[in-house]
């Protein structure tokens, strides 16, 4: 064994680990000092990426269970039964921090790694999302210029890797905002199809049984990805490039082919995605679930670079691996089956009943641990909490505490913000149709659906955040980002089932972000109950800050729902001359975190009101049993920028224009933002019909305009229709290439 470290405070300090938690390694070992390779397993396996150290405690509680779940969190992605023997499997996961250092790889790596997660478990990628939060992009100042730099080379880096593996980018958000001027957020979501009775899991068992290596070699590249994921930026994060992995989604298109060729045989135990922490991370949660031992000789190890050490093995986040243990026996028929694809492949190791991780370097053991505390035992912290002092200052202000603005005006601001204009500069680098099966793609609005081949059906998802809401009222935020996702989900005629979170929040160790983000995870468990969509996977980033200014709490959500005909996925834009448009639900004059706050005056203030979510699931059960009854021919959510931007994205993607009046106790509440709220497009014979059903579920519905013409006119505001659809299809292009 080799020898326990020197200089052991800096070495501590640069692996993130605590003296407590040193005393605690040294309880584990028995009183033994552990050697570097042992530092470095322990700082990965502890750190807040892997660990959740500091999120356990709030996260126990989330509802994971229903019917149609079939796996829930705890694996590599979560899934849910769609019917006569098929199953979705889908996960969202953060590369915030690698993203920031190096957009391309970060953006590209993010990718990957969400697409292992999912075809870990046997499924094949079928549809990717992402969710992207930048800093102030317009303007002339080096920060704005940075930004746009890194929205380009973000969307490059995911249009790239999603590409070269053949999966269709069907959606996503990408929204700005101040606070995220040092730190942006990358967020990818994918989902799978595989039959019910064809998952695999992450799990070694069976003593004898080998443990195998597949997929690219290894390298430096992502030393310590883990621990930097789990700090906040400095001015000195720019010299973290080399913690950024490096990626090559041909070899993962091969890896993908291999692996799914795999699965049909009858070789495979477990199989678990080399994410982050690498090698550590899969060999000790594969492990670690069955109460299983392994031996691992790392010099069998197939490496990239000359001269790397058990320590690089362990730590390295290159990307495209694998970690596999198979039935005793097959070893040679899975060696043909990757060395077919042109992928390493190697035994490097075999199950024991020891519950320990033995690891030899040449012959000589470098490391002797339990496997049972180093993955189970990490430090589940207590951080204080304290009610953020800006929320006194924030919640004191009101809309009417504003100077009055000319509905004119502020309806072109509006229309004109980059949070509501089309983003075809992002999503026209994605290929969205490559797999034949995507029937509501990019700028479709709302809800991207694509068909199931195997069984008629249509999955609709939606990925959703309002930061601005979390940021004046962190519970009522994150459960409005679960209702919104739900309700885009549902206005394509699917119904919400379940969903994947990504917790994106500031530095723990603040007790006002702790309590930011406790009060976030208690508005997702309060969504997901009432609403019936339990939480099947999910990722958290915190330590997103920088030079002590954390970010917006950003809990994104994706939903994912079913339709259970393939051919009934409702539009979200206008579709026929001289159809009727009708408002369903309660306009109130919220405009809490509201656009026009934040357009107008350049503030995020105000309140949240009150949340009924009967009157959202008698909305969403609404539109989806008028749709199967052939009903409706559109039906948008109203979301930010009120029902005046609803109406002139609906008019500026169908190219139709309309007109509309709408009773409203101040002419401004056309900009306002009240919750259960949808427009919907109904033929004149079927107005009847349709009104009966939504007095029959107590929905309030409203007619109040035309399909049709040349401008988009709302009461008193208007435009030509050519105007709305230039500003709302042109606007963001000119922004982000200015400097090209």
């Amino acid at each position: 064994m080799s020898q326990p470290v020197e200089n052991l405070d800096e070495v501590l300090k640069n692996h993130k680990l605590s003296k407590e938690e040193y005393q605690d390694i040294l309880r584990i070992l028995d009183g033994r000092h552990p050697n570097i390779v042992e530092i470095g397993i322990f700082s990965a396996m502890w750190s807040e990426h892997c660990s959740y150290k500091s999120s356990k405690k709030y996260l126990n509680g989330f509802p994971t269970k229903a019917p149609w779940v079939i796996q829930g969190p705890g694996e590599n992605a979560g899934v849910i039964d769609i019917g006569e023997g098929m199953a979705a499997v889908f996960k969202m996961e953060s590369h915030n921090h690698p993203s920031f250092i190096e957009p391309f790889q970060g953006a590209a790596t993010g990718v990957g790694g969400i697409l292992r997660d999912i075809f870990t478990m046997g499924a094949r990628p079928v549809a990717n999302l992402n969710a992207l939060r930048f800093g102030r992009v317009r303007g002339e100042s080096e920060n704005a210029k940075y930004q746009r730099h890194l929205v380009r080379g973000v969307v490059d880096g995911i249009g790239s890797y999603g590409n070269c593996m053949g999966v269709p980018t069907i959606g996503g958000e990408v929204s700005f905002d101040e606070s995220y001027n040092g730190n942006i957020l990358v967020n990818a979501f994918s989902l799978g199809l595989v039959k019910s009775d064809e998952i695999f899991l992450g799990v070694a068992s069976g003593i004898g049984n080998p443990v195998m290596y597949v997929g690219s070699k290894t390298g430096r590249d992502g030393l310590g990805g883990a621990v930097m994921s789990s700090d906040s930026f400095t001015e000195e994060s720019k010299s973290l490039r080399p913690t950024v992995q490096v990626g090559d989604p041909f070899t993962e298109k091969l890896l993908l082919e291999a692996c799914l060729e795999l699965f049909k045989t009858d070789h495979v135990v477990g199989i678990q995605d080399m994410g982050a922490a690498g090698l550590t991370s899969s060999a000790f949660e594969m492990a670690g679930k069955t109460g299983a031992g392994l031996i691992m000789h790392l010099d069998k190890v197939p490496a990239r670079e000359e001269g790397m050490t058990p320590y690089d093995f362990m730590l390295s986040e290159s990307q495209e691996r694998m970690l596999i243990c198979a039935k005793k026996g097959s070893e040679q028929a899975i060696i043909d089956i990757f060395e077919k694809w042109e992928l390493d492949v190697a035994v490097i190791g075999e199950v024991t009943d020891t519950k320990r991780m033995e690891l030899f370097w040449h012959g000589e053991q470098v490391c002797d641990m339990p496997i049972a505390p180093v993955s189970e035992e990490a430090p589940i912290l207590d951080r204080p909490t304290a009610r953020p002092k800006y929320l006194d200052t924030v919640n004191a202000k009101h809309v009417n505490d504003y100077a009055k603005v000319a509905d004119q005006e502020a309806y072109e601001k509006l229309l004109a913000s980059l949070e509501v204009v089309d983003k075809a500069w992002v999503y026209n680098q994605y290929d969205s149709m490559v797999q034949t099966n995507t029937t509501k793609h990019p700028g479709s609005l709302d809800a991207s659906c694509i068909r199931v081949k195997e069984n008629g059906r249509a999955l609709a998802m939606s990925s959703d955040c309002n930061p601005r809401y979390c940021y004046i009222d962190p519970k009522k935020g994150a459960a409005l980002a679960v209702v919104e996702s739900g309700r885009n989900v549902a206005m394509s005629g699917a119904r919400p089932l379940s969903i994947t979170d990504c917790l994106n929040y500031g530095n723990p160790e603040n007790p006002e972000v702790m309590w930011q983000f406790a009060q976030g995870c208690e508005g997702i468990k309060e969504a997901c109950l009432e609403l019936n969509t339990p939480v099947v996977s999910g990722n958290v980033s915190l330590y997103n800050e920088t030079n002590g200014v954390s970010v917006f709490p950003t809990p994104a959500i994706a939903m994912v729902g079913l339709n259970d005909n393939a051919n009934k996925v409702l539009p979200s834009c206008f579709q026929e001359e001289e159809s009727h448009v009708l408002l369903l639900g309660e306009t109130r004059g919220e405009f809490g975190g509201s656009l026009y706050i934040k357009e107008l005056f350049n503030e995020t203030t105000g309140t949240l009101p009150s949340f009924d979510y009967s009157a959202e699931l008698r909305l969403w059960e609404l539109v989806i049993e008028a749709n199967k009854k052939g009903l409706l021919k559109s039906a948008k959510d109203v979301n930010v920028g009120g029902i005046a931007i609803a109406l002139s994205k609906m008019a500026a993607v169908s190219g139709k224009g309309v007109v509309c009046g709408i009773r409203m106790e101040n002419s401004r509440d056309i900009f306002d933002e009240s919750q259960s709220r949808a427009l919907v497009e109904v033929s004149k014979e079927d107005i009847e019909i349709f009104a009966k059903m939504a007095m029959d579920l107590g929905v309030k519905v409203d007619i109040i305009g035309k399909v049709g013409g040349d401008k988009v006119k709302v009461n008193d505001v208007e435009l030509s229709l050519e105007k709305v659809k230039d500003i709302y299809f042109n606007t963001f292009a000119r922004t982000i290439e200015q400097d090209l």
